[in-house]
């Protein structure tokens, strides 16, 4: 996951280590933090698998710092790294999120697809919340109900929230497909008058 995040910014431009702890904070922060002890382990992981190398900033007086940029193989691994669908689970909350952010570097299709998957693991698990309250709902304390309840909701608003994002992607994937058909009607038009 901190892979995916790393390479997607670097997509963006160069950057060294603390600019990266920096940017992946504003993005990701609300839901997930970085520290050091990975981000720095994680840079030379892909650095050693070429996915990305290292530059040095020209600008910098003094002490030179390490500035990283995407390369070839790094760009190919960003995409499978996004595309990739794994098994949903509580895990997957997070790696969701970090995909979703990045979701501008994918096909519309492959974007509904991805969203449709999400959507239906969030509706299995709201269908196992609530068979939960139905079934033992007396036998469960206050806090306990009110953290399930609080549960079902939340999954609820996530729902309609991708919903939404669905919607919104097969209209402007249909408002593409009625781009390209009329100025392809336009183009057979002027043909056959030139003819």
């Amino acid at each position: 996951m901190l892979e995916l995040a790393i390479l997607g910014l670097l997509k963006e431009r160069s950057m060294h280590g603390y600019q990266l702890s920096k940017r992946l904070t504003d993005t990701l922060g609300g839901f997930w933090r970085v520290s050091y002890g990975s981000l720095y382990p994680t840079l030379r992981r892909l650095e050693r698998d070429a996915a990305l190398e290292r530059v040095f900033d020209e600008q910098e007086v003094g002490r030179r710092k390490n500035v990283y940029r995407i390369t070839e193989k790094g760009e190919e691994l960003f995409q499978r790294l996004l595309e990739e669908a794994g098994a949903e689970s509580s895990s997957e909350d997070n790696r969701f999120r970090v995909r979703l952010a990045f979701f501008k570097y994918l096909a519309p299709d492959t974007r509904i697809r991805l969203l449709e998957r999400r959507r239906a693991y969030l509706e299995e698990r709201l269908s196992t919340i609530t068979a939960s309250l139905a079934a033992t709902r007396e036998r469960f304390d206050t806090y306990t109900l009110s953290l399930m309840q609080h549960g079902r909701e939340s999954t609820e608003q996530d729902i309609a929230w991708l919903n939404g994002l669905i919607a919104a992607e097969r209209r402007q994937s249909d408002s593409m497909r009625d781009g390209t058909r009329r100025r392809k009607a336009r183009a057979l038009r002027r043909k056959e008058r030139t003819i």
